[in-house]
């Protein structure tokens, strides 16, 4: 079933209205879609280099209006569903305290889902599940999703076909180096 949608996101690379499909894509996978964006942008850029930024501008906006579809999704069943069944299993307390906790470095959380391979839905619905500050959640989102998407078409735009590689395989291992060594600066920073 992957590889069906793979190949089908794939196939939207060409298709005239490849733009609305990018957004599409990008939309639904910041709350329930498997296939990252990225699939679909690579070869949209390498095939109109021009256009690099417009691909990428519409990813992120669309990727993070997803991810505001991903918090409303946490935030409203957790009302609804998650909480009732804590309260009778007697875990409200512990939830609390967890929302708690992550609110606290939520900031970090979105930060590294969004850039790194993470899967950002995982932490839009936790999001909205531990009811973190919306403003939070989404300044985050727009900074870590521009940053990813944004890099991979600057990578794309100047030096095309023969990066696509690198990106496919190690574009987020960097990413994930680049987070631990931010992270890693500001603790270094913070208690040194």
């Amino acid at each position: 079933m992957l590889r069906r949608l793979y190949d089908w996101t794939m196939a939207q690379a060409d298709h005239p209205r490849a733009l609305w499909v990018l957004a599409l894509v990008a939309f639904v996978e910041s709350s329930v879609f498997p296939i990252p964006p990225d699939v679909l942008m690579i070869p949209m850029i390498l095939a109109a280099p021009h256009r690099a930024w417009l691909i990428a501008g519409v990813a992120t906006l669309s990727s993070v209006l997803g991810g505001m579809l991903g918090y409303a999704i946490g935030f409203f069943f957790y009302e609804s569903l998650g909480q009732p069944i804590l309260q009778a299993l007697g875990k409200a307390e512990a939830m609390a305290e967890f929302n708690t906790r992550f609110n606290g470095v939520g900031f970090w959380a979105v930060l590294i889902a969004g850039i790194t391979p993470f899967p950002y839905k995982v932490i839009t619905i936790m999001s909205g599940w531990t009811a973190m500050p919306l403003a939070v959640f989404v300044t985050t989102s727009i900074l870590a999703r521009a940053l990813r998407f944004f890099i991979v078409a600057a990578l794309l735009r100047a030096f095309g076909a023969p990066i696509r590689d690198f990106i496919e395989r190690r574009l987020g291992l960097v990413f994930t180096v680049f987070v631990i060594l931010l992270v890693g600066g500001f603790y270094a920073a913070r208690h040194l």
